[in-house]
């Protein structure tokens, strides 16, 4: 039988948790920590990190894993190499469950950019009324472009006050809907939307906010990883779960 472990913080790999113990399916979520009240989940929960490659090989050893589902956001880039590094050096099946990436429509006004240290080169010029779509983790940065007023949207409240001399915090936890979004942008005046490109349903209703509203959208690019065998459903993992094949190379590693 299987014993797997799913790397997760994302909706989809809350989905896939669910659907593992529907079909009684031994499974493990692991948490980065970052976020402090996590949902509640229908198989056992971890929190932490691994210790880099190594420190990942040795649990998915000792712990008897059988295949590894990398379930982390789009952006956790280090996550998903240390990730696909380990698995092949436990011999451990590995798989991504990972979001498409959005693609503008007709509508849409998106500056792409390739990381978040151009995202700030990028806000250069007179101020404007930010919406800082990013999560917490890279708001510092933006104190480097202090003429702006921010508006942040975090999961929780954070534990210091961000480093921006002009901003507005909400905290709300997703997902969001577009006539939310809308309601947000207009009540704060938002004129530029920044984004990463997350893809996924759950966090798009801003850039379909955006879209009505006809305003621009600075869009961050993904961070490359390697090449690996992606699905973009959970269905999908439970379907390769139960064709894995006997060599690493065949099961996607």
């Amino acid at each position: 039988m299987p014993n797997v472990l799913v790397l997760g913080g994302t909706t989809e790999a809350s989905a896939l948790a669910r659907l593992l113990a529907g079909h009684g399916i031994a499974a493990t979520l692991s948490y980065a920590g970052r976020t402090e009240n996590p949902r509640a989940q229908p198989v056992p929960v971890r929190v932490g990190g691994f210790g880099g490659v190594d420190g990942l090989a040795d649990h998915l050893r000792q712990t008897g894993v059988t295949h590894l589902v990398d379930a982390t956001h789009p952006f956790a880039a280090t996550m998903s190499v240390n990730a696909l590094a380990a698995a092949r050096r436990a011999n451990v099946a590995h798989i991504a469950l990972t979001r498409p990436a959005w693609q503008p429509v007709e509508g849409d006004c998106w500056r792409s950019v390739a990381d978040i240290d151009a995202a700030v080169a990028a806000l250069s010029g007179p101020g404007r009324r930010v919406l800082l779509a990013l999560g917490r983790m890279h708001v510092a940065a933006f104190a480097a472009q202090p003429q702006h007023h921010y508006l942040l949207r975090f999961v929780d409240a954070p534990e210091q006050t961000p480093p921006l001399p002009h901003h507005a915090l909400v905290v709300d936890r997703g997902p969001f809907t577009v006539a939310g979004d809308r309601a947000l942008l207009q009540h704060h005046a938002i004129d530029l939307v920044v984004s990463k490109n997350a893809g996924g349903a759950g966090a798009e209703a801003k850039l379909v906010a955006a879209r009505e509203l006809g305003l621009p959208v600075l869009m961050i690019d993904r961070p490359p990883v390697p090449q690996r065998h992606e699905v973009h459903r959970p269905e999908d993992v439970l379907a390769w779960l139960g064709h894995a094949a006997v060599s690493g190379t065949e099961r996607g590693v």
